[in-house]
């Protein structure tokens, strides 16, 4: 037998390729929901307006100086980029104010509807 090779088996038929399974289904809503907001370019707008308003808050800063802090307490050459996304990643979503959230929802919610869906 060579290395490398499977052997088929009689026992069970061969597992579908998971590509065929995504080609036969729909799509959800959130997918098509996304699809065209890249399609437009609106998924790029609300990214860019979303830095601007964390920015503006001092968001930015502040997850800035968590990281340096968390760096400077266990040594800058024992902390990993996935030390500080584990860190950041909870507090930052908390710390985002619910004035920014309400802004993309809204423009979110306005895009939805000039696109008919």
């Amino acid at each position: 037998m060579e290395t490398g090779r499977m052997r088929a088996s009689i026992k069970r038929p061969p597992t579908p390729d998971a590509e065929d399974e995504d080609q036969d289904r729909e799509p959800t809503l959130q997918e098509i929901i996304n699809i065209k907001l890249i399609e437009s370019g609106e998924k790029e707008r609300l990214k860019e307006l979303l830095r601007e308003r964390l920015t503006e808050c001092g968001w930015k800063d502040e997850m800035k100086s968590l990281c340096r802090s968390f760096t400077r307490k266990k040594g800058r050459n024992n902390v990993t980029v996935d030390d500080l996304v584990h860190l950041i990643t909870p507090k930052g979503r908390a710390a985002v104010p619910d004035s920014v959230k309400a802004e993309l929802l809204q423009r979110i919610r306005s895009f939805l509807q000039s696109a008919a869906l």
